[in-house]
């Protein structure tokens, strides 16, 4: 036992010296401060996920559970501030976030670094989607499986309308809200700009009569942009828009529902990145691969 202790403790020791030694060669080789910083961010989502794990058993016994994720969120929100500089505000002037409930928040997916912005974000008695591969990850998918998360299936596409159904029957009768990714996977976009949409949050939104509450985040490829190797730290704005009802709607609006919501959210995407940079940005060129494709819920989830 004292030799495993050793070595761990070697082990994190080394990580902890590669990590500031890469930070601060990133003054004269970028590239370092890219791969310091994410050594960094690693360790601070294992640290995060091991957290969860513990307050997520702690806040099941008391009663609290389905405000685990929010309560690792802000754990992580800290860490990562303190451990790699980053951070991201949040103009809720109308505080939708906490008085919206249940609702399906639906982002634009642009990297990894989504997963601190929803630690910034979440609410009380939210969790997210994620697909079923990430339930057997250690510390994260333990933890993911003990706050609530709704693990999807993309293989198959049968479970991915029964996840949906189950979800939709736990939203109303918990009042527990859910977030999406409706472009289904990350973008790493240089430029604003959104994916053409999955109808798998809609559906859910429809069919649990719930509002959907956008969420658009600037683009954010100044901190981090994984193709060029750069990762620094940054404040990066967020706005959350007003509620769109869905009371009344049927599965036959689906399609007009994701298509409107998109092109609003891509023009807030385009304010809100314009107005961080101080320039103006035009309006990204449409084609017939944009806006909703044909595709289960399976493809909105955490990736």
């Amino acid at each position: 036992m004292s030799g495993f202790l050793y070595y761990l403790g070697a082990f994190g020791i080394g990580y902890l010296g590669l990590t500031v030694f890469l930070v601060m060669l990133s003054s004269r080789v970028p590239a370092a401060g890219f791969f310091g910083l994410l050594l960094a961010s690693y360790a601070s989502l294992l640290l995060a996920a091991s957290y969860g794990v513990l307050i997520s058993v702690l806040m099941r016994l008391v009663g609290h559970g389905r405000s685990s994720q929010w309560a690792t969120g802000r754990f992580f929100k800290h860490l990562m501030r303190y451990t790699t500089g980053i951070t991201f505000s949040i103009d809720d002037p109308n505080d939708y976030l906490n008085k919206t409930r249940p609702a399906i928040f639906i982002g634009n997916h642009q990297s990894e670094l989504d997963v601190l912005m929803l630690g910034c974000i979440f609410p009380h008695h939210c969790s997210v989607t994620a697909k079923k591969s990430l339930k057997s990850m250690p510390f994260l998918g333990w933890f993911m499986s003990l706050s609530g998360t709704v693990f999807i299936d993309r293989a198959n596409s049968t479970n991915a309308r029964n996840a949906l159904a189950g979800a939709s029957e736990e939203i109303t009768r918990e009042k527990q809200s859910v977030y999406m990714f409706p472009e289904g996977t990350r973008s790493y976009a240089k430029e604003p700009m959104l994916l053409p949409f999955k109808k798998g949050a809609f559906h859910l939104a429809v069919q649990a009569g719930v509002p959907i509450v956008p969420v658009v985040v600037a683009n954010y490829s100044d901190v981090l942009f994984v193709p060029g190797w750069k990762f620094k730290a940054g404040d990066i704005a967020v706005k959350v828009l007003k509620p769109i009802e869905t009371k009344g709607l049927q599965p036959s609006d689906v399609e007009d529902l994701a298509r409107d919501t998109r092109e609003l959210m891509l023009r807030e995407i385009v304010a809100i990145t314009s107005k961080a940079r101080g320039q103006p940005i035009a309006m990204p060129a449409q084609n017939s691969k944009d806006g909703v494709v044909k595709a289960s819920g399976s493809e909105a989830t955490l990736s």
